[in-house]
């Protein structure tokens, strides 16, 4: 195995910590942490630090506190800080993605490229947050002025997932603080040093302590207890349905605003008058993304029937042996799954699948050895009710399909509770209009992926969330609507 000289193994993981009002709080000033390993090798990492419940408090407070002065900073300030963070993350932007590779398990180059992507979300959200109109609506008397304004809604909790650490916590931190609200964001434990590279970012591009603070702990605790904090005013979540609708249950009962981006179970649709090939290739490289561990990720592939064996083909050849390995080995082209009980879910998708009659054209045993290896595994021959057909596999398992008519296959795409993203692949602007009216998803790509870009809205509707993040909705969840209606004298 030949490991990226750029990301020599010799260098030190980054130094994990709390960051509350500005101060950084490592494993030696808290008794309570865990252990983050390397899923490619089992080994430990580091020691992360947990949070006490006085931590919270006072990680909530410092936020309070900080916001009566950051919903006042000029927008052009604001839009400063978020610009200079953007400069540190792509000077930095070598040692984050070596990390997001050591605790998270995806290629190098994937890594690299979330950094990057990371920096754009944050210069496009500091310009946009110089873009926060109100309007004046014209009186019907004219001794009054109408005027509606927006204005932040105050102390958010965020909460992010492990897949895309940076980005994740990016996206709803660049928004908060460009919307002029701070924060209090408990990341994901098994991949976090990217988010406390992050708040080093923040600290260094000059942000005014509290306005926002890192902390770590049992992830039911920490929810509980920031979403019912009286001070968390809005919430943000990025994570499976299940924890979503629980989250959601709990903010609704204190009427906290809600940012929800929840999983999803995308259906790819290819038509027979498709370039067949091509996205069979095009969909094979995607879905091989962070090991099929995203949750826009093709997961359901529907094929039509004049297709189906031209499809098959292309797709294994491109997909089914592929190295996978270490994301630091430059020969790899597929990283390990996250930790354990991944590849025990795709072993139990799979058996689930050959029990019910389907066919494993390639892959489906984990790896022997160290690390959460799983091979890119194809499926055929199973019916819409096989668990893998219903339930996310966030990893590297593609069921494939046939299906005969257009409505036939949109009836069985929009059959689950999802409706995250979806892909469509076809010559004729009759059908992809016909489908992308009729998919029920928040996003359909049509011939290509055009997700995940800081100037478009990504979110998904039914169970699969509420809310968007990116694009000029980025904000719409960070600010509230005022109305002020003022006459010029009393009416007598």
């Amino acid at each position: 195995m030949t490991l990226n000289m750029s990301a020599d193994a010799t260098l030190a993981y980054q130094e994990l910590a709390l960051c509350i009002d500005g101060a950084f709080m490592g494993p030696a000033d808290r008794d309570a942490g865990q252990d983050v390993m390397n899923p490619a090798t089992g080994k430990t990492l580091g020691r992360l630090p947990h949070a006490t419940a006085a931590d919270l408090d006072r990680a909530v407070h410092a936020a309070e506190r900080a916001f009566a002065d950051w919903r006042r900073v000029s927008p052009l300030e604001r839009s400063a800080i978020l610009r200079r963070a953007a400069a540190l993350m792509r000077e930095r932007a070598e040692s984050i993605a070596r990390n997001i590779t050591l605790d998270q398990g995806k290629l190098i180059a994937e890594a690299r490229s979330e950094v990057a992507s990371c920096a754009e979300h944050a210069e496009w959200h500091a310009e946009e947050g110089r873009r926060i109109y109100g309007r004046v609506i014209p009186p019907r008397n004219p001794d009054v002025r109408q005027l509606v304004v927006r204005e932040p809604v105050g102390v958010c909790a965020a909460f992010t997932p492990w897949n895309f650490p940076l980005s994740q916590a990016t996206r709803k931190i660049s928004a908060a603080l460009g919307a002029g609200c701070t924060l209090v964001l408990k990341g994901p434990e098994s991949s976090p040093s990217a988010i406390v590279a992050l708040a080093r970012i923040f600290h260094d591009a000059g942000l005014p302590p509290g306005c926002l603070n890192i902390v770590w702990g049992e992830p039911g605790a920490v929810a509980q207890h920031l979403i019912t904090h009286p001070s968390v005013r809005k919430i943000s979540f990025t994570g499976s349905v299940a924890v979503g609708k629980q989250l959601a249950a709990l903010a609704g009962a204190h009427m906290k605003r809600m940012t929800m981006e929840l999983g999803g179970h995308s259906p790819v649709l290819v038509f027979d008058d498709a370039e067949i090939e091509q996205a069979a290739t095009f969909m094979a490289r995607f879905k091989t993304r962070n090991a099929g561990q995203i949750c826009i990720a093709p997961s359901r592939f529907f094929v039509q029937e004049a297709a189906y064996s031209r499809f098959l083909d292309a797709f294994c050849k491109a997909y089914g042996k592929l190295k996978v390995g270490d994301g630091l080995a430059t020969e790899s082209q597929m990283g390990p799954l996250v930790h354990h009980r991944r590849v025990e879910m795709m072993d139990s998708l799979v058996e689930d699948a050959v029990a019910r009659g389907g066919q494993l054209v390639c892959g489906g045993q984990a790896q022997a050895g160290g690390g959460y290896f799983y091979p890119p595994t194809i499926l055929t021959g199973i019916s819409d009710d096989a668990r893998v057909m219903r339930e996310e596999p966030f990893g590297p398992i593609a069921p494939i399909v046939p299906f005969r008519t257009t409505d036939e296959v949109l009836r069985r795409a929009n059959a689950l509770p999802f409706g995250l993203a979806s892909y469509v692949f076809t010559r004729s602007i009759q059908t992809a209009t016909q489908v992308s009216n009729g998919l029920r998803a928040g996003m359909v790509n049509i011939n290509h992926v055009g997700s995940s870009l800081a100037e478009t809205p990504f979110g998904g509707v039914r169970d699969s969330g509420m809310g968007s993040e990116g694009g000029t909705e980025s904000f719409d969840g960070y600010l509230v609507t005022k109305f002020i209606s003022q006459a010029f004298v009393v009416p007598s």
